[in-house]
């Protein structure tokens, strides 16, 4: 998508029709609801799946990470598509796709026709995560900018949560995941159909909302823009503001990839590295193997089917709870010392779970079994630990992303950042079932929490704070920093001839 570099406000006073603004923004925002029901509702359903298609630890890893495949094209597309087409098309067809996806999950009789239908709903989430904010952001007056946009972290959480306590109450009716619950189908399957009830009502709100005004804008749909603004603010704001952002469309170009490379050396330039680093380390602390393989991990650790669903439930809560401190802090503690004590706090409490995992007891069958003290503290530390990262890495690493890069290559960096960030989201996904198989829950999780103390270092070492300050501020620090290193380069480079 073009870049979405703040639209100055307009000058002028009246009220805002606030109720209107928040009606248009929740909607929208449905989509990260969805992005954190379809992310979540796998995670009970893994044993149950294992069962349905006879797969092993490989299949089983396959089936759960495809989806992610799906993200990382949806979040790499989904912005140049909304350029060319619309922010109201393609959130209406993301939402088609979830329907179909959810519905497709639960009827897929093989491991093939699963994976087909996640990796539709992979793209569905993968949109959803890019179009969600960016329709909110152009729709709010500037003035409430800022706490609108929070709206697309707290409904993924809440939708991880509902996810979580759906597939605890249907697995509660059924007896078990695997168990049938209504009309010869398994209680697995209703855990998918559940989603087309919220993707439904999605689809239907999504044909009552107007188009974004920056886009009616940039298709000269001038008249258009101006209407949607005036049923949120006064009618003299909305005339100037149309104004506004007509200048800046029409200064702005669509990103290019190239415009990541700096163009006298054509290397990447460094910021972009220090993206890269954040959106791959959030994955690698494992923050995704325990929520989509929450229930079977602690069914790995002696908790029984409902117990361990139950513990979801209890997760889910404490990552709403805690994204709401996130909120509270990040304009006031800053990025950066987030950042640091998130790293920290999820390795120590990675760290812990280890120990307990890898020194339980096993059973005459080789499963892992922990004492009830030894159970309780490793659920102490894995709801220490998501709050930990619901706080810091969660929400601040998005956050980032979006303020780091310079206005010129913003919107191509986001994308790579993106396609990388699903990746990395895939191949932990993958490779955890084959690392309980092989190497156990202990080592397995002592990896993990090694990643947490290279964030804490990585962090330290290259990431600028950004609290307080102006896009264009770190934009034009950014193109001094492009010229710097392009000088030292070249000199270097003829330095070495000489």
């Amino acid at each position: 998508m073009k870049n979405q570099t703040d639209t100055p406000a307009p000058t002028g006073s009246g009220e805002t029709n606030m109720s209107r603004v928040i009606l248009l923004a929740g909607v929208a925002a449905l989509g990260g609801f969805l992005f954190g029901f379809d992310s979540g509702v796998i995670n009970g359903t893994v044993d149950a799946l294992q069962q349905a298609f006879d797969s092993d630890e490989v299949g089983t890893g396959f089936n759960v990470a495809s989806m992610l495949l799906g993200c990382a094209i949806g979040a790499f597309f989904a912005g140049s598509f909304a350029d060319k087409y619309g922010r109201k098309p393609m959130m209406i067809l993301t939402a088609a796709a979830f329907i179909i996806s959810a519905w497709g999950s639960g009827i897929s009789g093989s491991s093939e026709q699963f994976v087909f239908f996640r990796i539709l709903g992979g793209l569905a989430v993968g949109g959803a995560s890019v179009l969600a904010p960016a329709y909110i952001s152009e729709i709010a007056p500037p003035e409430y900018r800022g706490r609108l946009t929070t709206l697309q972290q707290m409904m993924i959480v809440i939708g991880l949560f509902t996810a979580f306590l759906s597939n605890y109450v249907i697995a509660g009716m059924a007896g078990g995941a695997s168990e049938v619950l209504w009309a010869g189908f398994g209680a697995w399957q209703w855990m998918f159909w559940a989603e087309i009830i919220p993707a439904s009502i999605f689809l239907i709100a999504l044909f009552f909302i107007p188009e974004s005004p920056r886009y009616l804008v940039a298709s000269d749909k001038g008249e258009e823009a101006e209407s949607v603004l005036s049923s949120m603010i006064e009618a003299s704001r909305a005339k100037k503001l149309v104004e506004q952002i007509r200048e800046t469309v029409t200064e702005q170009r669509k990103p290019r990839l190239s415009d990541m490379f700096i163009r006298k050396t054509k290397r990447l330039h460094p910021i972009i590295w220090v993206g890269l680093g954040l959106a791959v380390l959030q994955q690698f602390t494992g923050i995704n193997v325990v929520f989509y393989y929450g229930a079977i991990l602690w069914q790995s650790a002696g908790f029984t089917e409902a117990d361990a669903l139950l513990t979801n439930v209890i997760s889910g809560a404490v990552n709403i709870s805690f994204t709401f401190l996130a909120i509270a802090l990040i304009d006031k503690v800053g990025r950066k010392p987030l950042l640091l004590i998130g790293a920290l706090g999820q390795a120590v409490m990675l760290a812990v779970m280890a120990f307990i995992f890898q020194t339980g007891d096993l059973s005459p069958e080789g499963a892992l079994q922990l004492s009830s003290t030894q159970g309780m503290w490793a659920l102490i530390a894995a709801n220490v630990y998501i709050a930990f990262f619901a706080t810091t890495w969660g929400p601040i690493m998005w956050v980032m992303l979006g303020e780091m890069f310079p206005n010129q290559f913003r919107g191509a960096a986001l994308a790579v950042c993106g396609l990388i960030h699903w990746l990395s989201n895939f191949t932990i996904t993958l490779t955890f079932p084959i690392l309980l198989a092989s190497i156990g829950l202990g080592l397995s999780y002592g990896i993990y929490s090694l990643f947490g103390v290279v964030a804490f270092f990585m962090v330290r070492a290259f990431v600028k704070e950004t609290k307080g300050r102006t896009l264009e501020e770190m934009s034009l620090e950014q193109e001094e920093l492009e010229k710097e290193y392009a000088m030292q380069e070249v000199s270097g480079d003829d330095g070495s001839e000489s």
